[in-house]
């Protein structure tokens, strides 16, 4: 992890011009910024890491076989130590967000308001640190669940632990759920957030708090297996603090119609062919009649194709992705009110909290429909595809996984927790991956060489660093 935070460079940086009075700065480096600019570029960060089908970084993709790669393979077939890709996935998460982030903190803790603010800042301050702290939870639970123990108590603070020690996964949890219900707690309705640069909420109260009561619904269900008390805990907690209420309260970032602010898919596809539709997913959207297949995929002189997982395709032969992913200003989702109606209708199909699961099953496949501008189409589909409560998981699980097409991080989730859809692993994969999807990513391999003592030691804790070893909470 060194290397990584050693290399940090801030975002957004106010620099002016050198002069006689400055010979002694260097002028590359960051000595005046904005609170709000570190969090503008890391909503951007947390937002491209999730969002961008880029080989290097994130193939949940090609995990959850919603594409396949037509020409370099290794990925769908789980080699991601060719490319290093989880160094990568620490370097987006632990620098570019979780570090600017912590800096936007220290600024606004360090922040002397003039005499005009004095009244406002104590309210004002409360709410940036809330909203800050509110991503770094966000971040941290997405770590957790890429890797399962990492680095936590000692992460960001690199002066006093250049080579931090790792947390359990679940001791992590726990202490997001209890920094989240703190920042709620803090976060007021009135005052202001962020004096500029929110990219996701623009500095709306209301959406912020429904964000992170979303976000406390998602480490609930999270824990559902395995810690079931705490799990309904805390989505109680969740639901009576007020969750996402239609896709208005979506967290989204926008994205611009010029570089280098464009969507990340589309950066990755306008100049490239290197995607197609997976056989899997263009496979079951054929056969129940489903129309969002017309917004995933482009079609091939009228039919949807997609290619076998982990074997090469010819681009012109298989479907390709659909517009959004050619459309530059596509937003590019961290989390969303159809997400928040799964997660809803599998407490409810547990426990029976928050509603009934059918309906709330029907509502989920409906705001899916409603998000890619089908909303008529939904209850005939939802009509010929019921809410089975016999199996509950199969019911969930399969349409979660086909509703987060666009969210495959999320998607990821599901399919460990809930065990469907049913995937199977090529027959070309790489024999590291034991003949099974991957449902972990191994450690980067600069934690073993800069930081090996704790990266033993948490290999250890969690049953040895592979793609097979399970994650605290996916327990069947």
């Amino acid at each position: 992890m060194k290397k990584y935070i050693l290399t940090l460079v801030f975002a957004l940086s106010l620099i002016g011009c050198t002069t006689s009075d400055d010979v002694n700065l260097d002028p590359h480096a960051t000595y005046n910024t904005t609170a709000e600019s570190l969090v503008t570029y890391s909503q951007k960060e947390l937002s491209d890491y999730l969002n961008t089908p880029n080989v290097n970084e994130n193939n949940f993709r090609l995990t959850m076989q919603y594409a396949q790669e037509t020409i370099y393979v290794n990925e769908s077939n789980y080699d991601f130590a060719n490319r290093n890709v989880s160094n990568s996935v620490w370097q987006d998460n632990y620098v570019n967000v979780l570090k600017n982030l912590d800096q936007a903190r220290i600024i606004t803790e360090a922040y002397q308001p003039s005499p005009s603010e004095n009244a406002t800042w104590p309210v004002e301050k409360a709410n940036k640190l809330a909203a800050i702290d509110i991503m770094k939870v966000f971040t941290y639970q997405v770590l957790v669940d890429t890797f399962g123990d990492i680095p936590y108590v000692q992460s960001l603070d690199i002066d006093k632990y250049p080579l931090p020690k790792y947390d359990k996964a679940s001791d992590i949890y726990a202490s997001l759920i209890t920094r989240l219900e703190t920042d709620l707690v803090n976060l007021s309705s009135s005052g202001t957030v962020l004096r500029g640069g929110d990219i996701y909420f623009n500095n709306d109260n209301a959406k912020w708090k429904k964000f992170g009561n979303s976000l406390l619904l998602k480490l609930g269900i999270a824990l559902a297996d395995i810690n079931p008390t705490l799990a309904q805990t805390t989505i109680n907690k969740a639901i009576a603090g007020g969750l996402m209420t239609s896709s208005a309260d979506n967290c989204e970032f926008k994205y611009l119609g010029a570089s280098p602010n464009e969507n990340p898919i589309f950066q990755s596809t306008e100049s490239r062919d290197d995607f197609v539709g997976g056989k899997t997913l263009v496979d079951f959207m054929n056969n129940t009649n489903d129309s969002r297949i017309t917004k995933y995929y482009g079609d091939v002189n009228g039919a949807y194709i997609g290619q076998v997982i982990g074997a090469p395709a010819e681009f012109a032969e298989f479907s390709p992705l659909g517009e959004f992913a050619y459309t530059p200003t596509t937003p590019g989702t961290v989390m969303n009110y159809t997400e928040v109606l799964f997660y809803l209708a599998e407490a409810a199909a547990r426990w029976g909290i928050g509603g009934n699961p059918a309906t709330l099953y029907n509502q989920a496949v409906t705001s899916s429909f409603t998000d890619w501008g089908l909303a008529a189409d939904a209850a005939a589909y939802i009509a010929a595809n019921p809410y089975n409560a016999a199996n509950w998981k199969k019911s969930i699980g399969e349409q979660a996984w086909v509703a987060m097409f666009n969210q495959p991080k999320a998607s990821w989730n599901f399919y460990r927790r809930l065990d469907y859809p049913v995937l199977l692993a090529p027959p070309t994969a790489i024999n590291n991956a034991e003949g099974k999807v991957p449902v972990r990513m191994t450690y980067p391999s600069s934690e073993a060489t800069t930081n090996g003592t704790n990266y033993a030691a948490a290999s250890a804790s969690i049953g040895g660093d592979r793609l097979t070893t399970k994650l605290f909470w996916d327990v069947n």
